[in-house]
C-alpha cells in the first residue's frame, strides 16, 4: 500500500469519526451528567466496540452480516431497541425529577450520575448493536487493500487500528471540550434540558436505526 493510500484512508476515516452522530452524544451526555471520568469512559467502551467489530471485518465475519438480510436486521432492531429504550428511560427520569428543588438553587436536580462501569458497558453494547459500524468497515477497507491481495490480513489490521486510535483520541478531544464548558453546562436548568434534548436524540437515532435499510 502506498503512503497517498495510507493518507487518503486515514482522511476519509477521520472525516467519519469527527461527524456528529451517537457515540458523540454518548461521551458528551456522560460528560455532562456524571463528569469527564465517565465520559471517558463511555468513549473507551465505543472503541472497544469499534475494536471487536474491525476484527470481526478481519476475520469475515462482517462479510456474513451484509450476505445475510436476516443477520443483519436482527442485528440492527436490537440497537435500535436499546437506543429506545436508554433514550426513553432517561426522558423518563428527567421528567419525573422535575419536581425536585428549584433550578440554580441548591442541590443539582436531574439525572443521576452513572458508574464509570455502567458507561463503559453502555459505550460498548451501543457500538456493538450498530451493524453500520461493521458494513463501515467491509465497504471502506476494501478500497485501499493491496490490490494483489497480498497481506490483506495485515494491511486490514493496520488500518483497523488507524480508525480505532482516530477515535480514540477524538474522545479525548470530546470529554475535555465538554470538561472546558461544564460549569455552564452542569447548571441545574442547563444540565436537565440538555439531558433531556440527548435523551431525545438517542430515541431518534434508535428510529432511525430501525426504519432505515442498508
Amino acid at each position: 500500500m502506498s503512503g497517498a493510500a495510507l493518507l487518503g484512508y486515514a482522511l476519509a476515516a477521520f472525516l467519519l469519526t469527527v461527524k456528529p452522530g451517537l457515540d458523540t452524544m454518548l461521551v458528551l451526555r456522560n460528560v455532562v451528567t456524571s463528569g469527564p471520568r465517565v465520559g471517558m469512559a463511555s468513549g473507551v467502551g465505543i472503541t472497544l466496540g469499534c475494536v471487536v467489530w474491525g476484527a470481526a471485518s478481519v476475520a469475515g465475519l462482517t462479510a456474513l452480516l451484509a450476505a445475510s438480510r436476516l443477520a443483519y436486521d436482527v442485528v440492527r432492531f436490537a440497537g435500535a431497541g436499546y437506543l429506545l429504550w436508554l433514550g426513553g428511560s432517561a426522558l423518563w427520569r428527567s421528567w419525573r425529577d422535575r419536581g425536585g428543588p428549584a433550578p440554580d438553587s441548591g442541590p443539582v436536580a436531574g439525572p443521576a450520575p452513572v458508574t464509570p462501569l455502567v458507561a463503559l458497558r453502555t459505550g460498548l453494547v451501543t457500538n456493538l448493536l450498530n451493524p453500520a459500524v461493521g458494513v463501515f468497515y467491509l465497504s471502506l477497507l476494501p478500497q485501499f487493500l493491496p490490490a494483489d491481495g497480498g497481506g490483506a490480513a495485515g494491511w486490514s489490521a493496520l488500518l483497523v487500528a488507524i480508525h480505532v486510535g482516530l477515535g480514540l483520541v477524538w474522545q479525548l478531544v470530546l470529554v475535555w471540550a465538554a470538561g472546558r464548558a461544564t460549569a455552564v453546562l452542569r447548571r441545574p436548568r442547563v444540565k436537565r434540558w440538555l439531558d433531556r434534548i440527548t435523551a431525545t436524540a438517542l430515541i431518534g437515532f434508535g428510529v432511525r436505526v430501525a426504519v432505515e435499510g442498508r
